[in-house]
């Protein structure tokens, strides 16, 4: 078995490289997308369609329900699956998406989490009622590590009492005794570049794709389903057309804003990934292809 992974922003082309590459050298592709996870959000996740998932298997795509919540772990889960699919029927492992932070954490690793009891989980759950009283006291505890994380975070605040409670050390004594672990090893990344101009046309086509597709009946819909709390709710392309739906804006500015704020995304992905990753190489998609081919064989 052999893997690889592919990075770059949004609407650059890693989806059709990606299943370029695994139809020719018998892989299994493993989607690293905030909310391609999600079953349902089909357009506004600009997710392959039916014929390019039925091409090749994919791993991270319709797994959860706009109304779960999604972290790092979900895709820790989706990778023993791939991974232990892979090793069963010799095939190869593609990574793809623009998630880069879950690939990151899954490369350099991440610390063993205590395994919290059912009154660890309730005394937290009644305490979090008051989360700056939670964050003053961890703070009291845990200067160094909470000087970090603003009082109104409450998923790390969640996430540093729970640790407090169960081991009754500081959050950062339990770290520094618990290292991260990797979980992915062992994988060449690869970094698609576009040309800038390239990839505004790009993003603008795929918003208009996005409309005509049916984008404002499928959030509509998600918002009758489940209403606008999930977090799958406040992802671009899903907030805006609620804007919409609100008569705040008409449809020009709908598509206006959609392109506007996944052009900015796209920014700050280029920005992470050039800094964040140990690249084995960066290009186009002809010369990922290259290099993809040649590790994959």
């Amino acid at each position: 078995m052999k893997q690889l992974a592919i990075i770059g922003s949004t609407a650059s082309g890693k989806s059709d490289l990606a299943l370029s590459l695994a139809q020719e050298f018998n892989a299994l592709i493993l989607s690293i997308d905030s909310l391609s996870i999600y079953k349902e959000i089909d357009i506004a996740s600009a997710k392959p369609s039916k014929n390019e998932l039925a091409s090749a298997e994919h791993f991270g795509i319709d797994r959860l329900s706009p109304n779960e919540s999604t972290s790092v772990f979900t895709f820790i889960d989706e990778y023993a699956r791939i991974h232990d699919k892979a090793l069963i029927e010799d095939k190869n492992i593609i990574i793809v998406g623009g998630s880069s932070f879950y690939l990151k954490s899954m490369i350099d690793g991440l610390s063993k989490i205590p395994d919290f009891s059912a009154d660890t989980l309730n005394k937290a759950k009644n305490m979090l009622t008051d989360l700056g009283e939670c964050h003053r006291l961890l703070s009291e505890i845990d200067p160094t590590s909470m000087q970090k994380i603003a009082s109104s975070d409450r998923y790390r605040i969640e996430k540093m009492l729970l640790i407090y409670l169960e081991s009754n050390i500081p959050p950062l004594e339990w770290f520094r005794t618990h290292p991260p672990q990797p979980i992915i090893s062992d994988c060449p990344i690869l970094n698609l570049e576009i040309n800038r101009d390239l990839l505004r046309e790009r993003i603008s086509l795929r918003t208009h794709k996005m409309i005509h597709a049916g984008l404002i009946d499928e959030v509509a819909e998600l918002e009758r389903l489940y209403g606008r709390a999930p977090n799958s709710m406040k992802a671009i392309g899903v907030i805006e057309t609620l804007e919409y739906l609100d008569g705040k804006i008409d449809k020009e500015e709908l598509i206006e804003l959609i392109s506007t704020h996944t052009a900015q995304l796209a920014k700050r992905q280029q920005t992470f990934n050039a800094h964040q990753f140990d690249l084995y190489a960066s290009g186009s998609a002809d010369n990922l292809y290259s290099y993809a081919s040649t590790l994959l064989k």
